[in-house]
């Protein structure tokens, strides 16, 4: 009898071993899977607040039209000064939107003068026989205008009301000038992301930058964000020019700014210099890669660039022509080298690249959880 239940408890355990063993296999692929998917194919997440275009191109009475992720949008502001965004395609024969005419808070199709509302419902149709239905009007977007950039929550609008919307407190200070960038970068949106978390890549910019080594404090990971802070040695006791001109507005405290912490805080990336005993950051970047294909291998990156003013009136305006070319020259050799890795990337058909920065490891990690995984 104890044998025989013996072997009776021991074939029954089995199956449950085995399901338990097919349980852990599963959970492992799994957590491979998420590992190792191809990071260059994980699309942007639409459920964020991403910015489109600059304030400054769309003027009243008009239209622009812009992207996400392949899908065309058409960016209006009305005769108030009220900004809207709509499906770019008429729900008629699907003619863009965007070269469309602006009627006081509607927008009319410039092919057979359909008129739109705000919320993308056909308020008029030129030609509707009597007692016929209206066709369905198009998709809106949930938008938003702040900080001199036009938002739009390309996913569920239901959701759009409760996601975060970006906060930049340093906006609204009159201690700072803003610069913007809008530049169309031929890469896939995560390559920015790793190429501004790591400083190591200063020898790239010797010729704008002098000799400077960055020192690694401190590096942090949360489930959506990635945070370091660097330290730079300044070899030969040369300070670095182009960061002096851009801390021309800061304290003497401010001014050591050798302390520079780089945060992705997912979709959006800000860094910020600061000196070692202030908390007033004598320059501060938020950016933004918002994807325009729908292979993700264009992207617009937008940018704000805080700059503090100088005590000296009016000096601002006379250095801000230099600091724009700073600005832009690093810029130029930045774009240079992701648009290169994303050409490499395309040549060999996949990421061969062999990294072993901690800082990118996480990144990679941030960018792969939060954003679409496609589908094999």
């Amino acid at each position: 009898m104890s044998e025989a239940r013996l072997e009776s408890d021991e074939f029954a355990s089995e199956p449950f071993g085995q399901q338990s063993r097919s349980l852990a296999l599963s959970l492992q692929a799994r957590v491979r899977g998420e590992q190792t998917c191809d990071l260059r194919k994980v699309r942007l997440c639409p459920e964020f607040w991403y910015p489109l275009a600059l304030s400054s191109r769309l003027r009243k009475g008009k239209t622009l039209g812009v992207t996400f992720g392949g899908d065309p949008i058409v960016l209006v502001r009305t005769e108030t000064g009220r900004v809207f965004a709509l499906e770019d395609r008429c729900a008629h024969r699907q003619f863009p939107l965007s070269q469309g005419v602006v009627c006081g808070e509607r927008l009319k199709c410039g092919y057979h003068a359909w008129v739109y509302d705000t919320a993308g419902k056909i308020r008029h149709l030129p030609y509707l026989a009597k007692g016929s239905e209206v066709p369905r009007g198009v998709r809106s977007y949930p938008c938003r205008e702040a900080y001199g950039l036009i938002f739009v929550f390309p996913g569920n609008p239901d959701l759009a009301a409760a996601s975060r919307f970006p906060e930049l407190p340093l906006w609204y200070s009159r201690d700072y000038k803003p610069m913007y960038f809008s530049r169309q970068v031929n890469c896939h949106y995560s390559f920015l992301h790793e190429n501004l978390l790591d400083m190591n890549h200063q020898f790239l910019h010797r010729r704008l930058m002098g000799r400077v080594r960055p020192e690694l404090l401190a590096h942090a990971q949360g489930e959506d964000w990635v945070e370091a802070r660097y330290h730079f040695h300044h070899q030969g006791g040369r300070r670095h020019r182009g960061a002096d001109w851009l801390s021309s507005g800061a304290t003497t405290d401010e001014k050591n700014y050798d302390v520079m912490t780089i945060r992705t805080d997912y979709p959006y990336q800000t860094l910020r210099v600061s000196g070692v005993d202030s908390a007033t950051p004598s320059f501060f970047l938020w950016a933004c890669y918002v994807s325009k294909d729908r292979d993700e291998r264009v992207n617009q990156s937008f940018g704000i660039l805080l700059v503090r003013k100088p005590k000296i009136p009016g000096l601002i305006y006379l250095l801000w022509p230099i600091l724009r070319h700073f600005a832009e020259s690093v810029f130029r050799e930045d774009r240079a080298a992701v648009e290169a890795e994303q050409r490499a990337y395309d040549a060999q058909g996949g990421d061969w690249n062999r990294e072993v920065y901690p800082v990118v490891l996480d990144v990679r990690r941030v960018l792969r959880r939060c954003g679409v995984v496609a589908e094999a």
